[in-house]
């Protein structure tokens, strides 16, 4: 069984390579290592980090202490993005690709999930082996500290709006009054 799951995510990888654009092959390499690791996260050998500035938005999501400039509230922001990405009000960055270049990332995207799913379906019993290893709890924290993170941004950019900052330490759309920035 588990050969034949070897093989099923060898054939996979294989068939999915020429999907991936030119420039991807490498990052599609690095893929399918980490989608065919994917097992270490289940019995909780590998975990995903949580950036430092998502754990401090967890603990106090409300926290003004420091932020009493629209600089500071806009680095905050800045350190916000740089774990979360970007915020919903900031329109997709340009990418330049082309039609084909995004179909085969599609594609390559769709191969890794399989892989993934390929490499995670064979242990039995996963759902209780996660649990028991600890890495549904972990999980649990890591969507929390995100959760907690895109909370705490909002709340500063609503500040930053209050305080008539300009963006970043504000929403994108958002136009200073006349005057001074607190």
């Amino acid at each position: 069984m588990v050969q034949d799951a070897m093989r099923a995510l060898i054939l996979i990888a294989l068939a999915a390579l020429p999907l991936a654009g030119c420039g991807s092959v490498a990052d599609f390499g690095a893929g399918v290592g980490a989608a065919a690791t994917a097992p270490l996260d289940d019995f909780n050998l590998r975990r995903e980090h949580i950036p430092t500035v998502l754990l401090q938005a967890e603990a106090n999501p409300y926290d003004l202490r420091n932020l009493t400039q629209c600089s500071t509230i806009g680095a905050e922001i800045t350190r916000l993005n740089e774990a979360l990405g970007p915020d919903t009000d900031e329109p997709p960055a340009p990418d330049g690709s082309t039609l084909g270049e995004r179909a085969g990332d599609a594609a390559s995207s769709a191969a890794l999930d399989a892989i993934r799913d390929t490499a995670t379906d064979f242990i039995p019993g996963r759902s209780w082996i996660r649990r028991l290893s600890g890495a549904e709890q972990h999980s649990r924290h890591v969507q929390a500290a995100i959760q907690a993170g895109r909370m705490r941004r909002a709340f500063l950019k609503g500040v930053g709006m209050n305080r008539n900052c300009a963006p970043p330490a504000a929403p994108s759309w958002f136009r200073p009054r006349g005057g001074s920035q607190r």
